[in-house]
């Protein structure tokens, strides 16, 4: 454990919180993709299959059971508006364009050829972690689509590629004072800050300058 990992944990559970909260506070789902979310909850049951067969510490296995659990239950919160607000539900579908089935096999391919290897576990791990570098694509999608987003989908995602990008100084500092370096990791991670780079720009530019937040079609 170091300040990076600690952070981007942080980061993360925060842009899952931001996310659940706003949605049960304001009753709104305006702008936010469910592809994303269905991706994130296998990215997370994909990776922790050995949540009862490996322990590692009380932290790490609370963060496993916390990240299935949220994404699940993440999933199911938005499905409820098919039958709570079907008119914003079907505005949410509509707009999900994203075919995620472009992110999904070439994961898979990847997955096979880049590994930690070849057992069931490790392949589903190395699935996950290929899939969590592209899996916010959809949101990033619909956003550009759209032109605009809410302040509740620009602060979940800016959160959310905060931690990814925090974790590459993690993977540095585990090398350097550790001597650990895993390079599907490091290049997964890198990819996913690659994503996000051009929302961060744009979110420093009208956000935090108080701007307002539009995205270019």
């Amino acid at each position: 454990m170091n300040l990076f990992r600690i952070l981007a944990d942080i980061s993360h559970c925060a842009s899952i919180v931001i996310l659940l909260h706003t949605i049960r506070k304001t009753g709104s789902i305006s702008g936010v993709s469910i592809k994303t979310q269905v991706l994130y909850a296998l990215v997370f049951i994909t990776r922790y299959l050995n949540l009862f067969t490996r322990w590692i510490s009380i932290y790490n296995t609370v963060m496993k059971v916390f990240l299935i659990v949220s994404s699940i239950y993440t999933v199911r919160e938005l499905q409820k508006y098919k039958y709570k607000n079907p008119v914003a539900y079907q505005e949410m579908i509509m707009g999900d364009a994203f075919k995620v089935q472009y992110l999904l096999v070439p994961c898979l391919v990847l997955a096979f050829v880049f590994n930690h290897g070849f057992g069931l576990i490790s392949l589903n791990q190395s699935f996950s972690m290929w899939l969590e570098s592209v899996a916010i694509m959809p949101q990033l999608f619909m956003l550009s689509k759209s032109g605009k987003a809410p302040a509740l989908t620009t602060h979940y995602i800016f959160a959310l590629g905060l931690y990814r990008a925090l974790y590459i100084p993690n993977w540095i500092w585990r090398y350097c004072y550790e001597s650990r370096f895993d390079k599907l990791a490091f290049v997964t991670g890198v990819i996913q800050t690659l994503v996000y780079s051009d929302f961060f720009y744009i979110y420093y530019k009208k956000v935090i300058k108080g701007l307002g937040f539009q995205l270019p079609h």
